[in-house]
């Protein structure tokens, strides 16, 4: 990643108030944090696991449809967005999309692409069950923890 990769996504976490930010991908990750003095830390490492945490993680400006699962939702795992980026349903636009509801993972399936900074980053489920709900509509922007899809475990 080159450094005005780094200063643009500065800018991205000011202009959108941002406390947390992390991108991984197969050479690199980047998590960058604000402090109180408003202040980026860059935080920046070998990637060592590719894939993505399941734990869901505080976001910031999250919008309101992270509010707390409804109890229909009680049980299920979510799938939440490792960075900040735009979230596709699938590989290209005329191609089928990776999962639907009702589909059956494992935790390697790639169950969508999140893009940021022209970097399409594929998702992998990180859980094994079955696909109960799709929170994000294709082409939608998302936010750093947020969930992307429940995931019945049973």
């Amino acid at each position: 990643m080159e450094l005005k990769d780094i200063k643009k996504v500065v800018q991205m976490m000011k202009e959108n108030d941002l406390t947390e930010f992390l991108l991984e991908d197969e050479s690199c990750t980047l998590q960058m944090k604000r402090g109180s003095d408003n202040a980026p830390q860059v935080i920046a490492a070998p990637q060592m696991v590719a894939a993505p945490s399941v734990a869901p993680a505080p976001a910031v400006s999250a919008p309101a449809a992270e509010a707390a699962p409804a109890a229909a939702d009680e049980g299920l795992v979510e799938i939440t967005s490792p960075m900040v980026g735009t979230f596709y349903t699938a590989p290209s636009p005329d191609a089928d999309a990776f999962v639907a509801v009702g589909a059956e993972v494992t935790a390697d399936t790639v169950v969508c692409i999140v893009e940021a900074m022209k970097v399409m980053n594929e998702i992998k489920a990180d859980v094994k069950g079955t696909i109960k709900k799709i929170l994000v509509d294709n082409a939608s922007p998302v936010q750093f923890g947020q969930p992307l899809f429940l995931v019945d475990p049973a």
